[in-house]
């Protein structure tokens, strides 16, 4: 419990001092700071705040929820603020997920260094925690939370009602006898260890004691043939299975004796099952496992929309937080929006609109210093320049000196002539894509087209063309020549730094094929991309496998939603760009996907859609001679949280529901019936059966929701991957929030099968 966690915790001077509390400002706007007093609790594991010592205290947050402490200047809003207080007194706490970061000022640099390095520490701390002492932490919050009065031991009405809030609806009488029998001091009241067997029996897990009898002997052990034979024959590890065996063991039994007898008791089993090991998600799909020397228009780009926008794309705040989010979540592509500011510095925000601005080189500062902290592969700025000619040199002047040695100015030496570099020949550069000054025959050859097509098309306006801020797809008959007269001019030495993502305008696949070079890209809206996977899914695919394309979300999406990229995906399009402030069934497609491959943010491509000659169309796929179906049981779940933990009272009525994406006939979904009353341990063993033609395109997605008869069932959690990470057999898939942090220790418990072909025996 909380006791032994804290005993690895080394004595240190900060906490102590934390844990007696201080005064700290409180800030979330320029005219909004208040005082707060905020204090360490003494299980070291989550602050509380009051509005004075003394006061009546309430949560502010727990350590687990934090993901870094950053210090006064690398906050907009402290930097703000700079003149009412030294920013060294400021710090800001982030957290995991879409919740919004703590900005606090102490009174002095010492204390606010004593609260730095003191969370730090504890973040830290965290971080190594094992799977038991994760879990011992879940534990002793619950402990806290059932604790009522805090008296460090808990009578059963406490119990009761900790099982409420657990989301468990138990037997009164049932839930006695296991207080009782935890009870060994028969004290009337359960103390931190008894606390601990009254949870074991409370989680006693009857599918997963059958399963272990079912493939051992004497029903109390697994030897070590036993093992491999359950490897071998329900996980399909195949010909490894052996040495997997004995790793396994050495790792997950806690057993020193049956590790020395290569032996797996009933805990070591269970606690493989909940592992990493156990998960659905294949391990050797985390790190970076795909060729990464090809060019860069065969692989998927992790890309962002506005990326500059923490909100709405009418009224939202600009931020360089939604730099640092994007990146640090493996985005390698960002969208920057310039315009003319007051005394010549550049501004990023959204046109003609009432988003707020932050300046450009504050962008770029932001972009030097988190660009290469999550993924060493590329970062593109997606430039969209509005800026007069003087406006674009101080662009280019920022680019060069803020980004320095990153960012790629000359073409690289030793590459093929007729493709892209390939994202290991870029490690740690930042490419610019942007307008390029044309070369006369190239300005010649444009104007004969124009003529050309104002003669021959008739152009279809699109009703959201006003809003986009990338005509790219349009005709140029469509444009006004006093406005094309009119643009500034563009900048020889911002011209300069776009060296292989020339933006260019779209007119067919056609006019790309024999006038545009592989270092050239367009940008579609998501309208004009669809209508083209429509008409001509294959030449874009094969348009895809030597340009790169960029779609980005219609103008009508002012409230920042998203489309579903998978169907943008399935024609190879690699740049598809999302909102990433919006949390929701796309972005955890997003998510989900490019979880895989060390989250580096480039994913290679099925080899059909590399293939310049490919023969694939999204929307009438090949003869499925590489279909598969999927059988999968879905068994029990395990501490699933209430949709609104605010109702004591409630428990939830949980179903599982799988949904496939992939290419249109193979995007489905089944769902299991709702277990009533029981979101602690809830029980379905029901079968759902998929027949997928295309799998390398397809992802999983796996939903908890809470059955509502009069409504929409409530979202619960979510889990999302790529078919081609997907392990079979019994694997555990542990559940992810709305915003994409860890529901821990939530999860359904699940078996996996594959089968060539769409023909199965399901009996």
């Amino acid at each position: 419990m909380a006791s032994q966690l804290q005993s690895r915790l080394p004595i240190n001077q900060d906490l102590l001092l934390m844990q007696k509390g201080t005064m700290m400002r409180k800030v979330r706007s320029k005219s909004w700071k208040k005082l707060r007093y905020f204090r360490l609790q003494d299980d070291s594991m989550t602050v509380w705040h009051a509005r004075q010592a003394g006061g009546s205290a309430k949560p502010s947050f727990s350590i687990s929820d934090v993901e870094t402490v950053r210090e006064g200047h690398e906050s907009e809003l402290l930097r703000s603020l700079a003149e009412e207080f030294p920013l060294e007194q400021g710090f800001t706490v982030v957290f995991h997920g879409r919740r919004s970061n703590l900005d606090l000022v102490a009174n002095s640099v010492e204390e606010a260094q004593i609260w730095m390095q003191g969370l730090r520490l504890l973040v830290d701390f965290v971080t190594s925690m094992d799977q038991q002492e994760q879990l011992d932490q879940w534990l002793s919050d619950w402990f806290q939370r059932g604790d009522k009065n805090q008296d460090g031991r808990m009578s059963f009405p406490e119990v009761q009602r900790l099982l409420r809030l657990m989301n468990v609806e138990m037997d009164q009488e049932h839930a006695f006898q296991l207080f009782q029998a935890a009870d060994m001091s028969q004290s009337g009241a359960l103390e931190g260890e008894e606390f601990v067997e009254f949870y074991k029996a409370l989680t006693h897990r009857a599918e997963v004691q059958e399963l272990f009898e079912n493939f051992s002997a004497d029903g109390q052990k697994l030897t070590l043939l036993e093992f491999v034979d359950f490897l071998r024959e329900e996980q399909k590890e195949g010909e490894h299975a052996s040495d997997l065996a004995l790793e396994l063991i050495d790792h997950y039994e806690p057993s020193d004796n049956g590790k020395l007898r290569h032996v797996l008791s009933k805990d070591g089993f269970l606690s493989y099952l909940c592992s990493k090991d156990g998960d659905i998600f294949n391990p050797a799909c985390l790190p970076i496992y795909q060729d990464m020397t090809q060019p860069l228009s065969h692989y998927y780009i992790n890309s962002s929309h506005n990326t500059y926008l923490v909100g709405d794309q009418l009224c939202g705040q600009s931020s360089i937080e939604g730099y640092i989010r994007a990146l640090k979540r493996g985005c390698r592509c960002v969208e920057v929006d310039i315009w003319d500011g007051p005394s010549g510095e550049p501004i990023v925000y959204h046109g003609h609109t009432l988003t707020s601005r932050i300046l450009f080189k504050d962008v770029m500062a932001t972009v030097a210093q988190y660009a290469f902290q999550t993924s060493d592969y590329p970062v593109i700025l997606s430039l969209e320049n509005h800026c007069s000619w003087e406006q674009q040199q101080v662009m280019a002047h920022h680019l060069t000196e803020i980004l320095g040695e990153k960012l790629l100015s000359a073409t690289l030496d030793g590459l093929l002539p007729m493709q892209l570099p390939s994202p290991e020949a870029l490690r740690r550069k930042i490419l610019v894509k942007g307008k390029k000054l044309r070369m006369l025959e190239e300005l010649e050859e444009e104007e004969a087209l124009e003529s050309e097509l104002e003669a021959e098309q008739q152009v279809e306006l699109e009703l959201d063309a006003q809003f986009e801020s990338e005509p790219q797809e349009l005709s140029p008959c469509n444009k006004d020549e006093k406005e094309k007269k009119s643009k500034p001019i563009l900048c020889p030495s911002l011209s300069a730094l776009v060296v292989y993502l020339k933006s260019v305008s779209f007119y067919s696949f056609a006019h790309s094929r024999e006038h545009y070079h592989f270092y050239e890209i367009s940008s579609f809206s998501e309208t004009k991309a669809r209508s083209l996977i429509k008409e001509a899914g294959n030449e874009f695919v094969q348009h895809n496998t030597w340009q790169l394309s960029r779609v980005y979300p219609s103008g009508l999406r002012t409230d920042s939603s998203n489309y579903n990229p998978q169907e943008l995906w399935n024609a190879g399009c690699q740049m598809v760009a999302m909102n990433m402030q919006t949390a929701g069934l796309e972005m955890d497609i997003c998510d989900g996907f490019f979880h895989q491959n060390g989250g580096c943010g480039y994913v290679l491509k099925p080899d059909f859609l590399r293939d310049a000659q490919s023969s694939f169309h999204p929307e009438k796929p090949i003869s499925p001679f590489k279909a598969q179906t999927l059988l999968i049981q879905v068994i029990s779940g395990q501490q699933l949280p209430k949709e609104d933990s605010t109702k004591e009272r409630s428990i939830v009525d949980p179903l599982v529901r799988v949904e496939i994406f992939g290419i249109r006939p193979d995007t489905t979904r089944q769902e299991t019936s709702y277990v009533e009353n029981n979101g602690f341990n809830p029980y379905w063993g029901q079968s759902l059966c998929f027949r997928v033609l295309v799998p390398e395109l397809a992802l999983l997605r796996f939903v908890v929701k809470d059955y509502n008869w009069k409504s929409r069932n409530d979202f619960i959690g979510q889990y999302t991957l790529p078919w081609t990470c997907m392990q079979q057999g019994y694997r555990h898939i542990h559940l992810l929030s709305k915003d994409g942090t860890s529901l821990h220790p939530a999860s359904i418990f699940v078996h996996i099968s594959t089968q060539e072909g769409l023909e199965v025996d399901e009996s």
